[in-house]
């Protein structure tokens, strides 16, 4: 009896041990760990994956493991709403389990065996060790077993008549595009967000040289987009600073504001770094400014191996005071970041609509707050990685209305954005969207969604 008390108060039994020494369970566990985390608790997946102070148990698996938590993960955001529609077909009623811990191991299991090429046996198994050796899942190991395995016999009939651009959309953001860009807008968009974004180059000069060098093609004004994916610190050029890793669209805005070599600008919200390092790059006397002081210490450390001097600014900027007027100011403000759910899938999940509205008075804030710290004439560029109109167009024409006589638009023309035309709206700003083309090619397409309008002080 002893023994028995023994085991069942916390050491594992051999059988137990077997499953959990399995190959690829501890990945499972972690990855259906995180998804929790990510979509019960609201954290953010890049914390949850950073290597040095994320998840406990990302951190201890072995880097091959770690990259196939990353693609379980990745799958299980981008067609969650998928998932979720198949689960409350295979169920008779909904699991009783306030945890949600059940769900998440349905949901990892499905991500396998519908979007990544794992086999069925494989997936079912392991999910259902680990439903067996979960407290909150125990009950419904029974219940694992049983969903997963019916979909793996009637998995046609299950997902042939499934909506996925709009069931892998939360409903509000649906409706914020749809309004903003209309149906098949929207569903490029939803198809866009399916497929992982692209990996772009920023380079201090000659983007077809480096192109070739790198198995690469030029797109948007002059990046560079490798076809393959890999360790970029392995890459030709890494070590001697001759380019830095930025979405093609996120390299845009920084143009807008012309030749500034010379010029003193201000990066504002500046982290991670890559308009900083574009403005310095150029010639730019640069003042990068940033509320983290971790952050501005990555951006630092960044621009020390880019060769590029910058000056620093550890700051909130509605407590910030420039010494003196800049010649221009870049404001990325902060955003909901729905422009990058190609790269963050989790964004769509963990935002909400009262996010946008707080953010929205906070970016209103920020742009009055900074037009005074432009010279008379300088330009002004406003940018958020975000697909929201409110974030954007509406932030931008409000702007315009409440300082009317003391700055005007300037249009951004085609001829500054690599010939991309679709991404210059009627109004003249810049509005990126995940399913536009980044090349002239009419065949690469995507990019993150961004926008940017550009203003000069009167």
């Amino acid at each position: 009896m002893r023994s028995r008390a023994h085991k069942t108060s916390g050491s594992p039994g051999k059988n137990e041990t077997e499953r959990t020494e399995k190959p690829g369970f501890a990945a499972r566990k972690v990855a259906a760990d995180i998804l929790g985390n990510v979509v019960h608790k609201k954290r953010p997946l890049d914390g949850e994956t950073d290597i040095s102070s994320g998840h406990s148990g990302f951190r201890s698996l072995a880097g091959n493991d770690r990259a196939l938590v990353r693609a379980i993960i990745g799958a299980s955001l981008r067609h969650r709403g998928e998932i979720s529609e198949i689960v409350d077909r295979l169920l008779d009623r909904p699991i009783p389990e306030k945890t949600g811990r059940v769900l998440d191991i349905l949901h990892i299991a499905i991500a396998q065996m519908l979007f990544l090429e794992i086999p069925d046996r494989a997936a079912v198994s392991l999910a259902v060790d680990h439903a067996g050796l979960d407290r909150r899942a125990r009950p419904y190991k029974g219940l694992v077993n049983g969903v997963l395995r019916r979909l793996g016999r009637e998995r046609e009939d299950l997902v042939s008549d499934l909506d996925a651009e709009r069931l892998n959309t939360p409903e509000w953001l649906w409706e914020s595009w749809h309004t903003a860009y209309g149906e098949d807008t929207v569903r490029a968009i939803s198809r866009a967000h399916q497929s992982e974004a692209a990996l772009d180059l920023t380079v201090k000069s000659d983007p077809e040289g480096w192109a070739k060098t790198l198995g690469g093609k030029v797109v948007g004004a002059g990046s560079v987009r490798l076809q393959n994916k890999g360790a970029v610190d392995t890459l030709a050029g890494f070590d001697d600073g001759m380019w830095w890793v930025q979405d093609a669209a996120a390299a845009l805005p920084a143009r807008l504001l012309g030749d500034v070599h010379g010029l003193k600008v201000a990066d504002l919200c500046a982290a991670p770094g890559g308009k900083t390092a574009q403005l310095a790059a150029a010639g730019a006397e640069v003042t990068a400014v940033d509320i983290s002081k971790g952050r501005l210490a990555r951006l630092q450390e960044n621009m020390t191996r880019l060769k590029l001097q910058v000056r620093t600014v550890v700051s909130d900027l509605r407590a910030f005071e420039p010494e003196e007027p800049f010649d221009a100011v870049l404001l990325d403000a902060p955003c909901s970041a729905t422009g990058t759910i190609r790269r963050h899938p989790d964004v769509a999940w963990i935002k909400k609509p009262y996010d946008i509205e707080k953010l929205a008075e906070i970016q209103l804030e920020l742009l009055d707050r900074v037009l005074a710290w432009v010279k008379p004439g300088g330009l002004l560029v406003y940018c958020t990685c975000s697909l929201e109109a409110a974030e954007g167009e509406h932030q931008a024409s409000a702007f315009l209305e409440r300082n009317a006589g003391a700055v005007e638009l300037e249009p951004v023309q085609a001829s500054e954005v690599g010939e991309l035309d679709e991404v210059v709206s009627a109004q003249g700003y810049l509005r990126c969207l995940p399913n536009h083309r980044a090349a002239s090619d009419l065949q690469t397409f995507g990019m993150d969604g961004f926008f940017a309008a550009r203003f000069r002080r009167s």
